[in-house]
């Protein structure tokens, strides 16, 4: 018998038999969940209120009671498939596979019969931390750890009670195994799970259930698993958004405003309307206040042909240029801003034996899914369904109700897969969510019949939609007579992401939003006397999370600094990083040691090699990366990567190799080409031909290493991005010794 850990079950597990659940008779709860079929669909709640979600729900003006029934998470099949239902977006990050792994593992049921899909909206599904449905942050598998185990533990023991009823005996002669319930001693019977499936719907769901408590016990977990997900993938069967298809479908497009926040003052349709196909155009209020107008056909290349022949007057405001902008935050760095650490003496750095002084540009970006934005709306009078690839199911489904003026119940949420996000699908003002519903408000008020699907395409989305902010960070480093740090002095200048949305009770603090000084004021290196502050101007361009969000910067001023001040102690960079690392920081030791050993560090280069190293923590994970690199005139070509990460428990080493590959070349694409520029208020890229991303030809052989861990895990999909650029850089320093300040890299200037 293995050895359990009890979890309780106060405010994460939820019987049918509550009184809420009782009222509703078994078909009408399977309706409601969106599941047909027999089976054991086992119920576990969550709170709905309190907390940072409570706060979250107030701010979205959520209602209070945001679902009526609660929802379930697994379904046994009477063919003893088991279907878990992943309250996390898909958008390649292979919480699918990973999540199943979790409910699997403590459910004792056969992986080869386990499938996944994604839950409905509703708020039985909410973050266990936040409060709403939501995914980002690189923690839905942190954030799931114990609950979907506790999912999978709960519903074994409901198969087992079901067992023994049946058999007359006690539960304690009762085991599993590979998805049979086996009777130990007596008669030795064996039931499969889809056999007692319908008796185990009958049994209260315990208060309390057994995980697993020694990971020598897993069967399933820390094995490198293939994805559930991938040959539907491959087969065309999955569904995205932008895949979505209804009887009498209309697909529109949106002409926005070139210049942010401006209007459509004067609008000619009639060549628009003379396309073949378009149905209607109509005016259509976009995100931040403006007015666009939407084309609506039969298809996408009719509405795109129409939008194309608007004659449209804009009434436009005055616009920046980001390179006047960065003028202004290069002048704003040369004073602090609003405090965000201050330690020790802040005459430190003046009164160094060495001084380092050094300044930091980096652009806006995009995030550049490869699956542009969609979204399809059925509006009826009473009711509406909204099919999106959504990383915020609760805020887009509250404010997609706001938009048709409904109530939240009336608005059914579908999450669809998504082909990828990287934070522009979590956006708290659900901007492509409610553009899609103010049109199909428009089309009703104009008589046109029918569902519709508004398609951003690629330059609708580069030229109008959000961008990690262009920031500017100023360093001062004082070091001692040895090269050791004696202060210091950082200012940081950026927009606050969380400025004027939910989310700004939790993250601006004092003025200054945690988003912009993360990974620089946690930094887990001993840096005495270090004062960091924080300025945000205001500018009238639309900045979300990307990608590790505040992170990458950090990252790479922090790690490019940490390599120039070992230079100048003429240490070797990785035992400088470890001499400034004390004895409690034994994650990032351990990756520092893996990623040396794994790289073979100490190893002689090819001649016009060099060699570079960065290590940053973000989203619970400390990551590092060895990168050797190349200079043939102005062009860096990284030849090897070596990787090592410290997440917690690996879940699945194969999701967390592909994760950590795909950060290196989200990375690298960004430190090479990434840059949106401005002119004028306008933003002069459009698609990947001037915002180019890596190519199969620059990708660097690659090796993951995952330092053995049995603490509960960390993030994954966001760690590897931050020290991917730093460690290049600091790769390009060795051979050339030129430091590299700005990104993306020019080694022109």
């Amino acid at each position: 018998m293995r050895r359990l850990l009890p979890v309780a079950g106060t405010g994460i597990v939820e019987s049918l038999t509550t009184e809420r659940a009782r009222r509703l008779s078994r078909r009408a709860f399977l309706k409601a969940t969106g599941i047909a079929g027999g089976g054991l669909l086992l119920a576990i709640g969550l709170p709905t209120g309190g907390g940072r979600g409570g706060r979250l729900a107030h701010a979205q003006q959520a209602p209070a009671a945001a679902a009526s029934a609660p929802a379930a998470f697994v379904r046994i099949g009477a063919d003893d498939t088991v279907t878990v239902l992943i309250n996390k977006l898909e958008m390649g990050q292979g919480v699918f596979t990973s999540m199943a792994m979790l409910v699997a593992e403590d459910l004792d049921c056969d992986w080869n019969k386990v499938r996944a899909q994604h839950a409905p909206t509703a708020a039985v599904y909410a973050h266990p931390r936040y409060g709403i449905q939501a995914t980002g942050g690189s923690d839905s598998i942190s954030s799931s750890w114990l609950q979907y185990r506790t999912i999978g533990a709960t519903a074994r023991l409901m198969l087992i009670q079901a067992a023994a009823k049946q058999w007359g005996v006690s539960t304690e002669r009762i085991d599993t195994r590979a998805g049979m319930v086996i009777e130990i001693g007596g008669q030795k019977r064996r039931a499969s799970y889809g056999s007692l499936a319908e008796a185990a719907m009958q049994v209260p769901a315990p208060a309390r259930a057994g995980i697993k408590a020694d990971p020598k016990d897993f069967e399933i977990l820390g094995k490198p698993t293939r994805r559930l997900d991938s040959r539907e993938k491959v087969d065309g069967r999955a569904e995205f958004g932008i895949d979505k298809k209804l009887p009498g479908l209309r697909v529109a497009v949106i002409a926005r405003p070139p210049v942010f926040g401006g209007r459509a003052a004067k609008v000619d349709p009639e060549k628009a309307k003379a396309v073949k196909g378009v149905v209607a155009v109509l005016p259509v209020q976009v995100d931040r206040g403006g007015a666009g107008v939407a084309v609506v056909a039969d298809g996408f290349w009719p509405a795109k042909q129409g939008r194309d022949l608007l004659a449209i007057e804009w009434a436009l405001p005055i616009g920046i240029g980001t390179a006047e902008q960065l003028t202004q935050y290069r002048q704003l760095a040369l004073q602090p801003g609003l405090p965000a650490r201050s330690d020790g003496d802040a005459g430190a750095v003046a009164g160094a034996a060495r001084r380092i002084d050094a300044e930091f540009a980096f652009p806006y970006l995009a995030h550049a899914a490869m699956e542009p934005l969609s979204c399809t709306v059925d509006l009826q009078a009473d009711r509406m369904t909204v099919w999106c690839g959504s990383q915020f199911q609760t805020v887009d489904q509250v404010l997609a109700a706001t938009a048709a003026e409904l109530k939240q119940e009336q608005v059914e949420l579908v999450t669809t897969f998504a082909g990828g996000g990287f934070g522009r699908r979590a956006n708290p003002k659900a901007d492509y969510v409610v553009e899609a519903v103010r049109v199909a408000v428009e089309m009703r008020k104009a008589g046109v019949v029918g569902p519709v699907k508004v398609i951003w395409s690629r330059e609708d989305d580069m030229k109008g939609g959000y961008y990690r902010p262009q920031q500017v960070h100023r360093v001062s480093v004082g070091l001692d007579d040895k090269g050791m740090p004696a202060g210091w002095q950082h200012v940081i200048v950026g927009q606050s992401i969380s400025k004027a949305t939910a989310f700004e009770k939790l993250y601006l603090k004092d003025g200054v939003d945690a988003m912009t000084s993360e990974g620089v004021i946690d930094t887990p290196y001993r840096l005495p006397n270090m004062r960091v502050s924080v300025h945000h101007p205001e500018a009238n361009v639309p900045v979300l999370w990307w990608r590790s969000v505040g992170h990458s910067p950090a990252a790479f001023v922090v790690e490019t600094l940490i390599d120039e001040m070992a230079a100048a102690a003429k240490q070797d960079p990785i035992a400088y990083r470890l001499a400034l690392l004390d004895t409690k920081q034994a994650r990032h030791r351990a990756v520092l040691a893996l990623v040396r050993d794994k790289s073979d560090w100490s190893r002689p280069l090819p001649k016009g090699r060099g060699r570079g190293v960065a290590m940053h923590e973000s989203r619970g994970s400390v990551c590092a990366h060895v990168v050797e690199a190349s200079v043939d005139g102005n062009r860096i070509r990284v030849h090897r990567v070596t990787s090592a990460i410290d997440c917690g428990t690996a879940v699945n080493p194969l999701t967390i190799e592909a994760q950590l590959q795909s950060a290196v070349v989200f990375g690298l694409s960004a430190a090479f080409y990434g840059k949106i520029t401005l002119a004028d208020g306008r933003v002069e890229q459009g698609n990947f031909t001037d915002y180019p991303l890596l190519r199969f030809d620059e990708m660097p052989p690659m090796s993951v290493h995952i330092v053995p861990s049995t603490a509960a895990p960390a993030g994954v999909g966001e760690p590897g991005t931050p020290p991917i650029a730093p460690a290049v850089a600091n790769a390009v320093a060795a051979l050339t010794g030129k430091r590299l300040r700005n990104l993306p890299f020019d080694l022109s200037a």
